[in-house]
């Protein structure tokens, strides 16, 4: 209950954070470092890379911000976000927030224990429902920079869970995912991630 309370409260002190939009209409031009992991549209084919279509602006932007600083630690994207401006980085979050995400499917074997985790978490563990952050249908919150889940690879989402659970990823506000992850089994953790992929 603490955890939800504090969530709202962050949702409630967010709520005037400006959207991102493209501006100048070269978010598509500046993706061209993007495609080979990302795909030219957000929805690439290589599931440790997140899909970024239909990303809620806020928040790519933020990752994207918090890559170039270094605050958030990712290998693979090492200097390739040097060069951008401010508003170069604003521009591709936009682009890729406009795009539409493709849906995967849930296995059937995964759909009730992640539907129960995804609506109503765990009581008995402290598990935070992940609809509370981040919406009936996983689009996520934009003025609270949380995330869109629905339709994300099942291996990426798998990997950020258990980074946020060991504390390998700490790039959340006030570490609310990581305290959120933290009482996770790994078969809770295998179960959401398949039911997200195909939430929509």
């Amino acid at each position: 209950m603490q955890r939800l309370c504090l969530s709202l409260l962050l949702i409630v002190s967010s709520v005037c954070l400006a959207q991102t939009y493209d501006a100048s209409g070269q978010g598509k031009a500046l993706t061209t470092r993007c495609i080979a992991c990302h795909g030219e549209d957000g929805n690439g084919h290589i599931a440790v890379f997140p899909k970024l279509a239909g990303q809620q602006p806020s928040y790519l932007l933020k990752q994207l911000t918090d890559i170039q600083s270094g605050q958030r630690h990712v290998p693979q994207m090492a200097g390739l976000l040097d060069n951008y401006s401010a508003q170069d980085l604003s521009d591709i979050a936009s682009y890729f927030a406009g795009q539409q995400i493709t849906l995967e499917h849930t296995a059937p074997d995964y759909l009730e224990q992640g539907a129960t985790l995804y609506r109503f978490g765990n009581p008995e563990t402290g598990v935070t429902a992940c609809a509370a952050c981040h919406g009936p249908a996983g689009k996520g919150i934009n003025s609270a920079r949380f995330p869109a889940l629905g339709g994300q690879f099942e291996g990426y989402t798998k990997a950020q869970l258990q980074a946020f659970k060991n504390g390998t990823r700490n790039n959340d506000m006030a570490n609310i995912m990581q305290q959120i992850a933290k009482p996770l089994s790994n078969a809770e953790i295998d179960a959401v991630a398949n039911y997200l992929q195909g939430l929509h």
